[in-house]
């Protein structure tokens, strides 16, 4: 009897707490985005935003502030509170926390850093990870870096607009950062190295997705040409009516409007300094219509976040093989071309990549370069650093003269002068006389200009650099930066066809 009664009583204890604590789950919640070791973007109002019991009164408070921000859930259970944040202070690294509580429960937030947030996306080639890359050993030998905090985001797709993103914000180690996005990690390691404070990185992309994927369905709605290319085909198909899963495959990346719902629209609220952007290959072959589709996510990715003309940076696709190695073919080239048309718009920059490709590689394995390139772009036209180089040399004008074309360069392009970084005269001059025809140019470097000829062409009126798909160039300025591909004809293209 009194093992009974006991087994009893314990049964009775054992309800009660079970009753309590799944009668009362925890209502107050966090953006999946807030968590502790991330970085707080300096010198703007911070958003603390997440959910409560409807009506209730949540209060917010950090370290850096000397009150409280109190607000209230609305009747969804909703709440945002704005914080201010100060500038990167005297103490660059010092560790910060933050604490939220509503009806007697709270979430405390430690380990925060305040300084500067980027966002990089893209396709494969931002996906990238250090440990594949060229100078991985050296890269992740010095990547005990805990000022600087990486945030992966979770591969997720979704018909709708979402308001979660599952991935971690993690402090910057070797072994973290082996599996992060190289380029991201060399722009963080040279932002943070000339600097001298934290800086994030948050991934959010997948291999082989199209530009479209990350375009608001809204956006693409309200312009004819986007429309017409690449919603409606989507909606009037088969695919438009399934159900829509977070699993991988090649042909969902390419869907319009699924990633940005899930993997861009959920990041809205977040402070961020800069966009860098990685992609184009798998929209090499859609030139005419690539520009506005850019142009149109460059603008509702700055409408989303609300943060003005924010800095756009993106990568210029490297030389590869596409369509095989028929000089013939320049898909590429043009394709280039209209990447570049981006720069157009303000607070755009674009990175060359003519140097560090590989014509048999989609995936050039010298990132590093890359990273510390949107790193340079970011120093010299965002943080003030006028004597940063950030770009290469860029043709001002080129005069036909005497059977030769003369290339003259813009001077803010030249750093201290041309050379070759191997050595050799520049390769991958073209020209064409009357009759369209382009052929292989000789090319010599005369101060700041480069000279081409060719004995094939008598009498030269069009020239052409790098405007192939996979030439690797050689000409640059004295601080490294490749010359700009570029064509001084605005001949049809000739279309080349197998037999």
């Amino acid at each position: 009897m009194k093992y009974t009664y006991f087994a009893y009583f314990a049964t009775f204890i054992l309800l009660l707490f079970f009753k309590d604590v799944y009668a009362s789950p925890k209502s107050l919640k966090l953006s999946s985005m807030l968590q502790s070791k991330m970085i707080v973007q300096q010198n703007r109002p911070m958003r603390v935003w997440g959910e409560a019991e409807k009506g209730a009164k949540v209060s917010v408070k950090v370290d850096w502030l000397a009150t409280q921000v109190d607000v209230q859930a609305d009747d969804q259970g909703a709440f945002m509170a704005i914080l201010d944040v100060p500038s990167v202070q005297r103490d660059p690294f010092a560790a910060h926390w933050l604490r939220v509580e509503s009806g007697g429960e709270h979430i405390l937030l430690d380990s925060l850093l305040i300084g500067d947030v980027w966002l990089c996306s893209g396709q494969s080639n931002m996906q990238f990870s250090l440990h594949e890359d060229l100078d991985a050993a050296q890269g992740i030998a010095k990547a005990d870096r805990p000022e600087i905090r990486l945030f992966n985001a979770s591969l997720n797709f979704s018909d709708s607009l979402l308001d979660s993103l599952g991935g971690s914000w993690e402090i910057c180690t070797p072994e973290i950062a082996k599996k992060f996005s190289a380029a991201g990690f060399y722009l963080a390691s040279r932002l943070s190295d000339s600097l001298r404070y934290p800086i994030g990185v948050i991934f959010s992309g997948i291999g082989a997705s199209a530009a479209q994927a990350y375009v608001p369905k809204s956006e693409l709605a309200n312009n004819p040409v986007l429309d017409k290319q690449y919603l409606e085909p989507y909606l009037s198909s088969s695919r438009s009516k399934e159900v829509i899963d977070g699993g991988f495959s090649f042909e969902k990346v390419t869907r319009p409007y699924l990633l940005y719902n899930a993997m861009i629209h959920p990041l809205r609220y977040f402070e961020i300094k800069g966009i860098c952007w990685y992609q184009g290959e798998s929209n090499h072959e859609e030139r005419e219509n690539f520009s506005l589709l850019m142009e149109s996510l460059v603008r509702a990715w700055r409408t989303s976040f609300r943060q003005g003309e924010l800095p756009f940076y993106f990568i210029q696709i490297a030389p590869y093989g596409h369509e095989g190695r028929d000089k013939t073919n320049r898909v590429d080239a043009f394709f280039r071309e209209a990447q570049e048309k981006l720069c157009a718009l303000n607070n755009v920059e674009m990175v060359v990549s003519m140097d560090v490709g590989d014509a048999n590689d989609l995936h050039p394995k010298r990132k590093r370069l890359l990273g510390e390139r949107l790193a340079d772009i970011a120093l010299n036209r965002l943080y003030g650093y006028r004597n940063q180089a950030y770009r290469g040399p860029q043709p001002n004008f080129v005069q036909f003269d005497k059977g030769k074309a003369i290339v003259n360069y813009d001077v803010l392009g030249l750093s201290a002068g041309l050379k070759t970084n191997d050595g050799s005269v520049p390769a991958y001059f073209e020209l064409a006389g009357d009759d369209h025809v382009f052929h292989n140019a000789t090319a010599k470097i005369i101060g700041n200009s480069v000279e081409v000829s060719s004995k094939m062409v008598t009498k030269p009126i069009a020239l052409r650099y790098a405007f192939t798909n996979d030439a690797v160039t050689n000409l640059e300025n004295r601080a490294g930066f490749p010359a700009v591909p570029f064509r001084t004809d605005q001949w049809k293209e000739v279309i080349i066809k197998d037999n």
